[in-house]
């Protein structure tokens, strides 16, 4: 039997944040775990196979509560919502979906409420107002969840359909819901899911994996980084060592000496450096909630709490334009 892992006073066992993509070279999670002052932060490692991701988790926490951010949409716009009144929420909706429901669509005549992931290519007449109106949406902004929306401090995230180009969140959706989500949601013992099952911190129980979606963009701002130059390269990763380890600090957190050496140096020169500074973000985000620095809970809105999600977190209201 494994020994017993020391619980934080928060109640997690292990906090961890997995950077996602429908790439598996692209997926990269950060771990932390209660140490006598706080938190230790190992180095990011690959996420491995999504199918085993959880039940890892749980064994690594040896039965201890693990707080897990996921770098991807958990949610779907309210006005999406209208198309399925049997499903009481997005739990619910995630454990029936139409078979097809996930397979992209690579033109418009094939968008439906039933196969709302759009377009796989680039062609003539391609729009998010088009898009909207396949999907019996009014306009492109009903595309959008609340929490995809520009902030003051921050630009707008991609819609959760949408799956072209850089700046799409879709196809990271499609892998995390299709190989982790939905499976895990039909076990006899699934994950709970932020914000739909309650507040993050109470969603923490031994041998439960609770779940909440993190943006590294929205991460930064909490731990007070002001953002620079591009994280794509390397000489900018590394000059926000200063930064991290200063917001590391507030937390009581540690980074092993694996760890020391990738914020020393960018996170290497590789392309998956982006993606492991990210999931270094994501980890830190979710210290702080379990910390208390920021809310575990998501504004009082209806919309938000059955359908749309929220980022774990985010205080910042949308810009309504």
């Amino acid at each position: 039997m494994a020994p017993n892992r020391p619980q934080a006073a928060s109640g997690a066992s292990l906090a961890v944040h997995a950077d996602w993509s429908i790439r598996p070279e692209k997926r990269w999670m950060t771990v932390a775990r209660p140490a006598p002052s706080g938190w230790l932060i190992n180095a990011p490692e690959p996420v491995g196979p999504p199918a085993t991701l959880l039940t890892r988790l749980v064994q690594r926490a040896a039965g201890g509560a693990v707080a897990l951010g996921l770098d991807c949409p958990i949610g779907v716009p309210r006005g999406f919502a209208r198309h399925y009144p049997a499903a009481a929420d997005l739990p619910a909706l995630l454990r029936a979906l139409p078979d097809r429901f996930l397979d992209v669509a690579a033109t418009l005549d094939e968008v439906s409420p039933a196969r709302p992931f759009y377009p796989t290519r680039g062609i003539a007449g391609m729009t998010r107002a088009a898009h909207a109106a396949a999907l019996g949406l009014d306009g492109p902004a009903g595309l959008s969840r609340a929490c995809d929306r520009a902030t003051a401090t921050r630009p707008a995230g991609a819609p959760v359909f949408w799956t072209l180009g850089a700046n799409q969140s879709g196809k990271a959706a499609i892998s995390a819901w299709r190989d982790m989500l939905i499976p895990a949601l039909r076990e006899p013992m699934p994950p709970a899911l932020w914000p739909f099952d309650g507040p993050f911190r109470t969603l923490l129980r031994p041998g439960r994996v609770a779940i909440a979606e993190t943006y590294p963009a929205e991460a930064m701002r909490h731990l007070g980084l002001i953002p620079h130059g591009s994280k794509r390269r390397q000489t900018d990763r590394a000059a926000y060592a200063p930064g991290l380890h200063a917001a590391m600090a507030a937390l009581h957190a540690v980074p092993d000496p694996p760890l020391q050496r990738e914020i020393a140096g960018g996170f290497g020169g590789s392309a998956a450096g982006e993606d492991q500074f990210d999931s270094l973000l994501g980890v830190l985000c979710i210290l702080g909630v379990l910390a208390g620095h920021r809310p575990d809970t998501a504004p009082a809105d209806p919309a938000i709490a059955l359908w749309e999600g929220w980022v774990l977190g985010q205080t910042d209201a949308p810009r309504l334009a």
